[in-house]
């Protein structure tokens, strides 16, 4: 095994809603779904197993959740208790590997190759990791470990809940190959539409598919498509202390079109964002969105701002500019969404002026206020109307 890398994906099953069910014993194997108001025009941020049963899954509109599941239990958004608990899993992470690349408050990437010579074989530490979770947290873990980051992820997704997958050199391909084309990353409904038209079902059949056929069927994602056919990925592990920008994005179940829902979303991730940038003393002067429509092809829309910021509002109105520039040109059904912040500078870093903004000072207000409310009582205690 000498010189290929260790890697490990962790994701917590349905973590939002473990944590509700685990502080509330009374709601175990019952449905829960934690989300928005139906009334608010609310999003489902994450679903029990009980709840997904019936079709519920996150990014749904929460009327038409209740609608799929009406015995279930709607909560609201607690942030400040899953990043509580988050952060006590990632202080295990870190007990065995310095190189932690979170993904969100439930998963992260871990390089453990260096580690191996310390702690044991990379399936030791995940065995670990896993028991350590369960016994400090009451909450169960996947893991999936690979010689890479789209393999220990797809691992971690094979037996869920609960599951420990192992992917080697050696197997990869045998365990690739029966499965469907939908297991690939970023593959969507359409993608997987388009390719079944076409014969490709299985990632073995996607795999003998010439690259110039398959990019007929799915323009310039083909060559990519086919190295992750393959098990090839050469991304490596990064630690976010390394981090150049802060961002945070969304995979939905089934592709978006709505207008309305995918703004929900977008002023959700850009709060989180700017909370993180606030958190960390950090502003940012430059905003991108991340665009991954349904048949694979993902874009970047970009947008530099006048001066470094981490005021909410501010972020959130070259967001909004971003997004409706590109929802006039080249809108469609979307499968994943994404908010980042780069071009990081510490706070004070600008020239100071020599007179106060006192707009930007109401915004600053504003921005404390909610941090404090929102670390106190949970992300859905207050949020900004759009």
């Amino acid at each position: 095994m000498a010189g290929i890398r260790q890697i490990i994906h962790v994701d917590m099953d349905a973590f939002y809603a473990s944590v509700e069910q685990r502080d509330r014993p009374e709601l175990k194997g019952k449905a829960v779904i934690v989300g928005g108001a139906a009334e608010a025009r609310g999003v489902v941020s994450a679903a029990s197993y009980e709840a997904r049963k019936f079709g519920v899954h996150s990014a749904m509109p929460t009327a038409q959740a209740i609608r799929r599941c009406p015995h279930a239990v709607l909560l609201p958004v607690r942030m400040a208790r899953y990043a509580e608990v988050s952060h006590k899993i990632q202080s295990i992470f870190e007990q065995y590997t310095p190189l932690v690349e979170p993904l969100s408050l439930d998963e992260a990437f871990l390089d453990v190759t260096a580690s191996t010579n310390l702690f044991g074989p990379a399936e030791q530490i995940g065995r670990r990791i896993k028991e350590q979770i369960q016994s400090q947290t009451q909450l169960t873990a996947s893991v999936g470990i690979a010689p890479n980051k789209f393999l220990a992820k797809l691992a971690s997704d094979l037996k869920k809940p609960d599951g420990f997958v192992v992917v080697t050199e050696q197997t990869r391909q045998a365990i690739l190959d029966p499965l469907g084309v939908g297991r690939i990353w970023g593959v969507g409904k359409v993608t997987e539409k388009a390719l079944h038209s076409h014969g490709i079902r299985t990632i073995a059949e996607l795999r003998a598919t010439s690259e110039v056929e398959l990019s007929r069927i799915v323009g310039s994602g083909a060559t990519e498509l086919l190295r992750l056919a393959q098990g090839q990925d050469d991304r490596e592990v990064e630690p976010a202390r390394q981090a150049k920008s802060l961002s945070s994005e969304q995979t939905f179940a089934t592709d978006v079109r709505d207008r309305d829902v995918l703004l929900g979303v977008l002023l959700e991730q850009v709060e989180e964002v700017a909370q993180r940038l606030r958190h960390r003393r950090l502003k940012a002067r430059t905003i991108t969105l991340k665009l991954r429509y349904g048949d694979f092809r993902t874009v970047t829309r970009s947008e530099t701002l006048h001066e470094a910021t981490n005021l909410t509002q501010v972020l959130w109105e070259a967001a909004e500019r971003v997004f409706g520039r590109w929802h006039r040109s080249a809108s469609g059904a979307l499968r994943l969404l994404g908010f980042g912040a780069g071009g990081l500078e510490p706070e004070g870093a600008e020239q100071a002026s020599l007179f106060a903004d006192p707009e930007a000072e109401k915004l600053q207000r504003l921005d404390r206020a909610m941090d404090a409310i929102r670390d106190r009582y949970g992300k859905r205690a207050v949020h900004r109307g759009r």
